[in-house]
């Protein structure tokens, strides 16, 4: 008899699903099948609330907003910003307008102090606040990651050789950093 997971493991492909490497990696780094990361609890309102001080915006413009403010670190899910929009609403912080068939979020006066006052308490806008907590760092080590992927994929045996010798380097280099603290 044949073992289930086998024949899951060939439906989905050596190095793709959950079981595949490049499954677990990426999901270890906030990352897997989400596009960007993930926010702490609460940002999200902040985030919403800063986003709109800026100018009014429905729910998909929002959220590209907020992507390009992250730098694409961080796209907010639909499930998220709309949940959020309509408890920001209920409780008088935006309001909605219809607008080309559209609904339309705007803060109120009530709003834009909330946001100034989370805004302030934290230091920050939750972008602000994620490139100086280490986000740099995840979204610098997933794009040297995808780099080396592509050489090994479709360079050549020397190029793949170079890549070799270059993350060597570069543990070496790290390793040398901390050692001199």
């Amino acid at each position: 008899m044949r073992d289930p997971r086998e024949a899951d493991r060939t439906r989905r492909g050596h190095r793709h699903g959950p079981e595949g490497w490049e499954g677990r990696w990426a999901e270890s780094w906030g990352g897997g099948r989400r596009r960007g990361g993930r926010m702490r609890r609460g940002d999200i309102r902040t985030a919403l609330l800063a986003v709109l001080v800026e100018e009014p915006g429905h729910g998909y413009d929002v959220i590209q907003r907020l992507e390009e403010k992250s730098g694409g670190a961080w796209r907010p899910s639909p499930g998220s910003v709309y949940p959020t929009l309509q408890l920001l609403e209920d409780e008088d912080l935006v309001r909605s307008v219809e607008r080309d068939d559209k609904r339309v979020y705007e803060i109120t006066d009530a709003g834009r102090a909330e946001a100034n006052r989370r805004i302030e308490e934290a230091g920050g806008t939750p972008w602000e606040i994620a490139g100086r907590d280490g986000a740099d760092f995840g979204l610098a080590v997933k794009q040297l990651v995808v780099a080396a992927k592509q050489v090994m994929v479709s360079g050549n045996p020397e190029q793949s050789q170079r890549v070799v010798e270059i993350l060597k380097r570069a543990r070496k280099e790290i390793y040398t950093m901390l050692a001199e603290d």
